[in-house]
């Protein structure tokens, strides 16, 4: 991710740069408060409702991993306050942003990899044991649903397991990917995590490193046409979410009776799409969150709170409820 004072590319392709310029305006959209919380008592009892109704499409946010250490982007203490995510148009154009990403990513996705489930991704799993949920959406690339053992979870903005050139096409998985690059850059990692208490991890998985630490790393290229335009699989803000997830979120989206938000923002229109479709097919909405959201002056149900203390809450519920 770069930084607020990292360069700002200059873009040939005017196509690019307006591209560029929308994704920056996504990024920098202030979402305040537009509504009155539901009274918590009052939230708590229509979650549960719709919860023992089952049928539940659930879509999670970055709120939901802030307790493995993994912080939000809005929040208080968001990654955005102090750096924000490269553009799919600034990682397509300029050799010097994928390399900047790559030194962050190469260092940032082993520390996010020692993260772990917390207990919400573990109520979670289980609340889909139970066949409380129709489906799983997160806009998260961590993978903690899946560690905490959540089965066909959809990936809205990708995950972290393969990486894959722009020019080509060919896809290669992660660990191969980053066993060439610790070849190429050996005592890199090493050299820049002995400082890991001064470094902070992004919810994108990479970490805010100075330009003398980015220019003595390498970039290794495409193991079929050579190309060094390599991007991890997940979707960056200005990139569109492939098809198939689409058509699989939709399937899920028409298969459901309500929609549950937990951790979420919905900042982004990939997100606040859901609560607009399902209140098209008049589903309730109910929204789980510490922080205000875009979604919020429209939904049914409004509980502001952390994710881990109302999934217990709910949990227990249930579990007294005999679901």
């Amino acid at each position: 991710m770069p930084s607020r004072h990292d360069p700002q590319p200059q873009f040939e392709d005017e196509r690019l740069s307006a591209a560029h310029r929308a994704a920056l305006r996504s990024l920098d959209r202030v979402v305040e408060h537009t509504a009155e919380p539901t009274e918590p008592a009052v939230a708590r009892e229509a979650v549960l409702e719709q919860l023992l109704a089952g049928n539940v499409l659930l879509l999670t946010g970055a709120g939901i991993s802030t307790d493995s250490g993994i912080p939000d982007y809005r929040g208080p203490q968001g990654s955005l306050r102090r750096s924000r995510p490269m553009t799919f148009q600034e990682f397509q154009a300029d050799p010097e942003a994928r390399q900047r990403y790559w030194a962050r990513g190469f260092v940032g996705t082993r520390l996010m990899g020692q993260a772990r489930p917390n207990i919400s991704h573990h109520i979670v799993a289980d609340w889909q044991r139970r066949g409380l949920l129709s489906g799983i959406v997160t806009q998260n690339v961590d993978g903690l649903h899946a560690a905490a053992g959540a089965t066909d979870v959809v990936a809205l903005h990708g995950d972290m397991r393969s990486v894959m050139c722009l020019d080509c096409g060919n896809a290669e998985p992660r660990a191969s990917f980053e066993r060439r690059l610790e070849e190429v850059n050996p005592g890199y990692r090493e050299s820049v995590t002995a400082r890991v208490g001064e470094l902070d991890v992004n919810a994108d998985g990479d970490v805010s490193l100075d330009a003398d630490t980015v220019a003595r790393f390498h970039t290794v290229r495409c193991l079929v046409c050579g190309s060094d335009r390599l991007k991890p699989s997940v979707v960056y803000f200005g990139e569109n979410v492939p098809a198939p997830t689409r058509e699989r979120a939709e399937e899920l989206k028409a298969a459901s009776t309500s929609l549950l938000v937990v951790g979420s923002s919905l900042a982004v229109m990939s997100g606040y799409r859901f609560v607009l479709d399902a209140q098209k097919r008049g589903q309730h909405v109910s929204v789980i969150n510490g922080g205000p959201g875009r979604a919020d002056a429209r939904v049914e149900t409004l509980w502001r709170t952390q994710a881990a203390p109302a999934l217990e809450e709910l949990d227990a519920a249930l579990r007294r409820a005999g679901r």
